[in-house]
């Protein structure tokens, strides 16, 4: 792993991260940015290979030309478990979401879902995550949910939590060390005869009659892959999409509103965006 970094003004900081979330395919893995002092912010990208990183530092040069990109080694470590390990559990409406160091301590009556930080994405704590769950939450209030499509599904926390509320889900990853991850954390919370893990390309699983389908990836994607989540949507079905940054909405709801989908909510945290979507019913001749 090697962090490419560079510091400079909000503008042009902000211009290169901008251009890095919206690259399909990306050199990096990860891209954040924050301020560092007075008037002075610092981004921050990892790339997996020495040569990813040379690239990612040509493209930094490319989106902002005021930056000047450094390149440093990492120890080869696990940094999502790092950053992740002992952080609290994350309530959403009726789930809760934490390591098993955490739900030791949880009492009352919400709906624990055991999921240890590792490589997988998915612990709660991020807004698209969170999101998720929360609209997933308002789903299940409305109306019964049996069968669930949950199409990149990290470390299956979506999955898990529809499968504790009694659906039948369809779990599809196309990493398949996050899928493994998954199949661990599927027999952690005892739920596996509800929960199919699918390690490769979902697009040949996503059949129609779902009910709710999920898919928490990134705008290119979405946008690539709206044909097949649209079919794989019962009609009367929900879609929830996330993944976004809140200025690529419009964007989404073009791609997905063309198709006939109809926005039905919008849940927003912090820069981040989780869109709820209905298939219509065909209309009667």
């Amino acid at each position: 792993m090697h962090l490419v970094t560079a510091v400079g003004p909000l503008a042009a900081v902000k211009a290169a991260a901008d251009a890095f979330d919206a690259l399909d395919p990306s050199p990096v893995d990860a891209v954040s940015w924050f301020e560092e002092g007075a008037g002075k912010f610092r981004l921050e990208l990892y790339a997996q290979s020495e040569e990813d990183a040379a690239a990612a530092a040509a493209k930094v040069s490319e989106f902002a030309p005021k930056l000047v990109a450094n390149i440093a080694p990492l120890e080869d470590a696990d940094w999502v478990a790092m950053s992740l390990d002992g952080l609290p559990a994350v309530k959403a409406g009726r789930f809760i979401v934490a390591g098993a160091h955490s739900l030791g301590r949880v009492h009352g009556g919400r709906t624990k879902v055991w999921i240890e930080a590792s490589e997988a994405f998915g612990t709660g704590h991020h807004g698209t995550t969170l999101g998720c769950l929360m609209m997933l939450e308002e789903e299940i209030r409305r109306r019964r949910v049996k069968r669930v499509l949950d199409v990149g599904a990290g470390s299956g926390v979506l999955a898990i939590a529809a499968a504790k509320m009694g659906a039948h889900a369809t779990a599809v990853e196309i990493d398949t060390r996050a899928a493994a991850i998954m199949d661990e954390n599927v027999r952690n919370n005892r739920i596996g005869a509800r929960v199919k893990v699918i390690a490769g390309d979902g697009a040949r699983f996503a059949k129609g009659g779902h009910d709710l389908v999920f898919a928490n990836i990134l705008m290119r994607p979405l946008i690539r892959l709206a044909p097949l989540l649209v079919k794989a949507t019962a009609p009367g079905g929900t879609l929830i999409l996330s993944g976004l940054l809140t200025q690529q909405e419009p964007l989404i709801r073009l791609a997905y509103g063309g198709r006939g989908m109809i926005l039905k909510r919008r849940f927003r945290r912090e820069a981040w965006s989780t869109l709820v979507f209905q298939r219509p019913h065909p209309t009667s001749a």
